[in-house]
């Protein structure tokens, strides 16, 4: 895993450790904690899915991150996030990205969670290639 940052912002080529990211957000004030799980599933568009590989350009989307990360502690006074993204190769069932927000009250943690995976998906250099039965694609998002 990428050196960890306060927040803790990552991307990495191994599989994500839940637990770590939400002893690094929960804290004594935190009422609520809620995580946003990306998962790789089987089909898309219609396609029946093999794999995903993802690619970033690296510092750029640490850049990113820490950005959106920033704007979470600001906008929800109290507010701690983590965020990892996976890069590489990742079958069905593995987290692609893994966000969580830990808040005094849970309407803002919901709402900073939904805002920081909204915003990632259009800000940061990450990209998706899916592996289908019937060919390969860089898709959005």
């Amino acid at each position: 895993m990428a050196e960890p940052q306060l927040p803790l912002i990552a991307l990495t080529r191994e599989p994500i450790d839940h637990t770590s990211l939400c002893a690094a957000v929960t804290h004594p004030g935190a009422g609520a904690v809620v995580t946003f799980d990306g998962v790789v599933r089987d089909n898309a568009r219609g396609k029946s899915v093999r794999y995903l590989e993802y690619e970033a350009y690296d510092e750029m989307a640490l850049e990113r991150l820490r950005a959106i990360a920033r704007e979470v502690e600001v906008r929800w006074p109290g507010a701690r996030i983590a965020m990892v993204h996976r890069l590489g190769h990742l079958e069905i069932g593995e987290s692609s990205v893994v966000i969580v927000v830990a808040t005094p009250h849970r309407a803002d943690a919901f709402e900073a969670c939904r805002y920081a995976i909204d915003t990632l998906k259009t800000t940061v250099p990450i990209w998706k290639k899916e592996i289908a039965l019937n060919g390969e694609e860089w898709v959005e998002g």
